[in-house]
């Protein structure tokens, strides 16, 4: 990769870690399941008019929907709307990879490996420090709202396995939000009142506004965009230790923004849940080989350079 391409990856690391704040932001106005709706409505529109549906059975498609995009963010947006800090939600919601294999050893009898138990184990514990020591203002029930929408992401991974190859996130992200906003819409009216819905569908606010163009055009889109081309130019292994990165910058920016300040029990249970992730999907260990196979190929580069700075020299 070069610095472009490092630079591309920390814009992304930044768009996803600020999206935290602008979730925030909207949940000032909105009910939650209103602004996810919301959110998908401009996912889909005009975008499902310009990507290529994905291949695959469309019913796989609206099943990934339900899990990865209506499951996790309704969840999501639920947990933040009950008190869940922007900047904790940011960490918590990472347990999803921890999620992943366990879903996938119970459905797909996958076998974890022991470096996977063993980074599945860490960031459990760190979860439990976090569940723990919230801070009194903090209901427990957020929390928990919080780790279930992080289990239904995981499902939706599991279900996206069985998508057929040459499949992009794009092309998943526009297509399987379509199965958001009018489920969305129906719980929203259900849990919050036609009068509340119809007061806040007829009374947009500038933070809302803001809130959905951001997560919409730009986390969500923008976002899988770069990510996705990443990706298909570069190893995984290169390309996926970055979004290590989202969580500090989720937890930055809210402190800055909006003085989300956690506690130290807090960070150490953030630091022992992310430490987890890095081990169960292998990002620690593709980082120590990279770091040995460096100086290898260095000296490899020296090599074939040294007859062509000899010839020019001549």
């Amino acid at each position: 990769m070069r610095s472009v391409h490092y630079m591309l990856a920390l814009l992304v690391v930044v768009l996803w870690g600020v999206n935290f704040i602008f979730i925030d932001l909207g949940l000032r106005d909105w009910p939650p399941l209103l602004l996810v709706a919301a959110r998908f409505t401009f996912v889909v529109v005009p975008a499902i008019f310009f990507v290529r549906f994905p291949r695959g059975s469309f019913g796989r498609i609206l099943l990934i929907g339900t899990f990865m995009s209506a499951g996790q963010f309704g969840l999501l947006y639920t947990s933040m709307a009950l008190g869940l800090p922007a900047g904790l939600t940011s960490i918590v919601i990472q347990i999803q990879a921890a999620f992943t294999v366990i879903v996938a050893a119970l459905v797909l009898h996958e076998i974890p490996s022991r470096r996977q138990i063993i980074g599945i184990l860490i960031g459990l514990v760190g979860l439990a420090v976090i569940g723990l020591s919230l801070q009194a203002n903090v209901p427990i029930v957020a929390f928990l709202v919080a780790v279930g929408a992080a289990l239904s992401w995981a499902t939706g991974n599991v279900i996206a396995r069985g998508v057929k190859p040459g499949t992009n996130g794009v092309q998943m992200t526009v297509w399987s939000a379509l199965v958001v906003p009018i489920p969305m819409v129906a719980l929203s009216t259900v849990i919050d009142g036609p009068a509340e819905v119809a007061h806040a569908l007829t009374h947009p606010t500038w933070g809302v506004v803001a809130s959905v163009v951001y997560t919409a055009g730009l986390a969500s889109l923008v976002g899988y965009v770069i990510w996705n081309s990443l990706l298909a130019r570069f190893p995984a292994s290169q390309v996926a230790p970055f979004s290590l990165l989202v969580p500090p910058v989720g937890v930055l920016s809210a402190w800055i923004v909006l003085g989300d300040r956690p506690s130290i029990a807090e960070l150490i249970g953030g630091v022992l849940l992310l430490l987890g992730v890095a081990v169960t999907t292998g990002v620690l260990k593709n980082l120590a080989r990279g770091i040995r196979n460096g100086p290898r190929r260095r000296r490899k580069i020296v090599v074939r350079q040294a007859p062509e700075e000899v010839s020019a020299s001549s």
